[in-house]
């Protein structure tokens, strides 16, 4: 269907890959990693055509339609959320539009032969029409839209009433509703929920029929659809098959298997180089040199790509607190609507939250999870019923809000200097090492990083201060896969208390041991972990 074949391609002076090759056949499903800056993106830009290559080829069937999502949704204005959807089938709506108009030139008179040529324009139309889903779209459209969340009474709100997080979601339903040949997402679950990021496994699992190629940090979701992996890492492209645990387990097989050829090599070199210095001056043995000159001249020397630097950042203690941490006794929180009118978002809620639990937050979006974070970290006052915090009790508390309060002309190390002014700089070295900040990356001021970098910072600052308490507010989000498992191992072994928001299900299922679920304005609280949760309320295995 579309084939990469010895392709190279660099920005400046970045070689990104050189001689790279791998295929998408129909009905393939691959995920495509690579840290950040390798050249994913740029793999989506050359298959679009929206980028050329230096040099091979990338050749594509004839007819063959693409569709892409990527972070980057455009503007989007005057139209309906149902009609912005059905814009990026326009090309389908046009083919309905030539059927109908056929269909009506079949009543009128004519020839033989020109009935004919009709007759056959009809027949490829009608082909690819029905190639294209022509005859259910409206229907798709709906479903897809109500599947990320934008159900019907919000079909024909117009599209600037949506916030950014909701755009996305109109623009991934857009190229969901295209029903292409090859569909290439990246990073299609940023701003879903859990209950959206299932629906999008099931409906790619049962409805979807073409290719896909996909980037994810979310680990769940790329070992629930993708069958092969594609990583861009060193300048070179690499096909694994499996899914994304398999691809971890085998990358580290073959860097071993790597590194032992490596070696192998190495010791053959020096053997040959030594033979070549010690007779080079022999004139009996100038034929044997030579030989060996041009058998090391023709070797492909094997490199080993460097390796990826894992800090592990020491963290002290924290202060130990009170038993109870937190108490809660009829909380209720609303607010108050333009028109004055009080909207409920929770009440009711009685309960403890112990020394060292880690609980998760969970809901629906729009359930209240954030509004309920923020009433237990302080941010916003109870309607009413009370919280109380434990005694010692140091809370801290990140959102996504926080990033807007780093200040942007101050650098990474300075950042993290302010919240540790007694440490040293191999301290604050060592923090931002585990938190993939080293080199000149820690000289890089706020207003230069993306968001997955302020997220990080953020982090940092977050466990850097003498904390017992968290409360975390997506922190998974613009992570990648390792900085989320950073992050995950930081908070395994904290020995404080944690509650937290985030729609990465495998965070979850590695870290707590108690969920509080909240649905319609109450909280009903589950005494297990989250693969418990799961279980009692979904039926889903353990």
């Amino acid at each position: 269907m579309i084939h990469l074949t010895n392709i190279t391609k660099q920005h400046g002076s970045q070689v990104l890959f050189r001689d790279a090759s791998f295929q998408i056949l129909p009905g393939s499903r691959t995920g495509l990693v690579g840290p950040n800056g390798a050249g994913k993106t740029t793999i989506f830009r050359i298959i679009t055509g929206e980028e050329e290559v230096d040099s091979g080829e990338m050749t594509c069937a004839r007819k063959t339609t693409i569709g892409y999502f990527s972070q980057d949704v455009g503007d989007m204005s005057g139209r309906s959320a149902l009609e912005e959807v059905m814009a990026g089938s326009a090309a389908t709506v046009r083919l309905a539009a030539e059927l109908k108009s056929m269909e009506s030139a079949m009543c009128e008179p004519m020839g033989d032969d020109e009935m004919a040529a009709l007759l056959e324009r009809y027949g490829s139309a009608q082909e690819e029409f029905e190639h294209r889903g022509g005859y259910d779209l409206d229907t798709r459209a709906q479903t897809v839209l109500t599947g990320l969340g934008i159900g019907p009474d919000r079909f024909n709100h117009p599209v600037e009433s949506f916030s950014g997080g909701w755009k996305m979601r109109i623009g991934l339903a857009r190229i969901l509703t295209l029903h292409p040949d090859v569909l290439l997402l990246d990073e299609p679950t940023n701003h879903l929920d859990v209950e959206s990021i299932i629906w999008l496994e099931e409906w790619l699992a049962t409805e979807f029929t073409g290719a896909l190629l996909m980037t994810s940090h979310d680990r769940d979701f790329m070992n629930r659809i993708v069958t092969r992996i594609v990583e861009v890492s060193n300048k070179t492209v690499t096909t694994y098959g499996g899914n994304y645990d398999f691809y971890e387990r085998e990358r580290d097989i073959r860097f071993e298997q790597l590194l032992a050829s490596h070696k192998r090599q190495q010791e053959m070199l020096a053997k040959e180089e030594e033979f070549i210095a010690r007779f080079a001056a022999r004139a009996s043995h100038a034929a044997q040199v030579q030989s060996r000159v041009k058998k090391l001249e023709k070797i492909d020397r094997i490199e080993i790509p460097p390796e990826e630097r894992v800090v592990r950042f020491a963290f002290n203690t924290p202060p130990r607190s009170g038993d109870d941490v937190l108490i809660m006794d009829g909380l209720a929180k609303s607010w108050q609507t333009p028109d004055g009118l009080e909207k409920p978002v929770f009440s009711g809620i009685t309960g403890i939250i112990r020394r060292e639990e880690k609980i998760a937050v969970v809901g629906v979006n729009g359930a209240g999870k954030s509004t309920f974070l923020k009433t237990l970290a302080g941010q916003t006052g109870p309607t009413a019923g009370s919280v109380v915090l434990g005694a010692n009790v140091e809370l801290g508390y990140f959102s996504q809000h926080a990033m807007e309060l780093l200040d942007p002309r101050k650098t990474v190390f300075e950042t993290v200097q302010d919240v540790m002014p007694l440490a040293n700089i191999g301290v604050i070295r060592n923090l931002l090492g585990a938190f993939l900040f080293s080199g000149d990356a820690v000289e890089k001021r706020i207003e230069n990083l993306s968001g997955g970098e302020k997220s990080r910072v953020v982090l940092a600052t977050l466990l850097a201060r003498p904390l017992n308490f968290l409360v975390l507010d997506e922190p998974t989000n613009h992570l990648d896969i390792r900085s989320r498992e950073i992050l995950l191992d930081a908070l395994k072994g904290f020995t404080g208390t944690v509650v937290l928001v985030s729609h990465d299900r495998h965070f979850l299922r590695s870290l707590v041991d108690r969920v509080f679920e909240i649905d319609h304005g109450e909280m009903r609280v589950y005494q297990g972990d989250y693969s418990y949760y799961l279980h009692k309320v979904h039926g889903e295995a353990a």
